[in-house]
């Protein structure tokens, strides 16, 4: 049986970079792979696109009100007129790769499920755990609950420590209103502190 897998870590840990990296090694071996992520995430619109500069074009995009198990069963049949890459002759999928997974639903992390364990194939979904106020993102609380594994990817904090949590800045000034979902770029980005920086910067809050 295929297994879910739930691998996390604050911002700027290299999350999409191990993606990639996953991706590039089972093509290596002349495996097939489908690539998707939320559609939510708009950074590099169609393409997961890594720190490191690297990027690649996803299969498809997952809206909040898609079946993913349906788009994957498409997808993986190479018939979609629609699909973001042309498969020709496709032949069955090795895994599915997920990028920005705390953006999906929840009912959307127990389709990842069905299809590793109903489907036989094997998801890795990549994201962070919790948001700017310490809160679980949902779709990385059902990844929390239903992944056979669970892998952190680490980085640090700015004092050298492991990074847990994100804080989100706007210009120089930390914020802890708004939004749980706000995508990086002019106005907005994020850095990740350790727990002893994170309770600096918001006066010993955590929410």
């Amino acid at each position: 049986m295929a297994k879910l897998y739930f691998r996390y870590g604050a911002m700027n840990s290299g999350k999409s970079t191990s993606l990639l990296q996953a991706a590039f090694n089972y093509e290596e071996r002349g495996q097939r792979i489908l690539l998707a992520k939320p559609g939510i995430d708009t950074k590099g619109e169609n393409s997961i696109v890594s720190r490191l500069g690297i990027e690649r074009i996803v299969d498809f995009t997952i809206s909040p009100e898609d079946n993913v198990r349906e788009q994957f069963a498409v997808q993986s049949s190479g018939d979609d007129p629609e699909a973001l890459v042309t498969h020709v002759d496709a032949p069955p999928v090795a895994c599915l790769l997920v990028d920005e997974a705390q953006f999906l639903t929840r009912e959307q992390v127990d389709d990842l499920l069905r299809i590793a364990v109903l489907d036989n194939v094997p998801v890795l979904a990549y994201g962070i755990r919790t948001d700017f106020r310490t809160h679980a993102f949902p779709g990385s609380a059902r990844l929390m609950e239903l992944s056979h594994s669970l892998e952190e990817l680490k980085t640090i904090c700015r004092c050298g420590r492991k990074a847990m949590f994100n804080t989100r800045r706007i210009g120089d000034t930390v914020v802890f209103d708004g939004d749980q979902v706000a995508i990086d770029g002019e106005d907005v980005w994020y850095e990740s502190l350790c727990a002893s920086c994170y309770l600096e910067a918001s006066g010993g809050k955590l929410s």
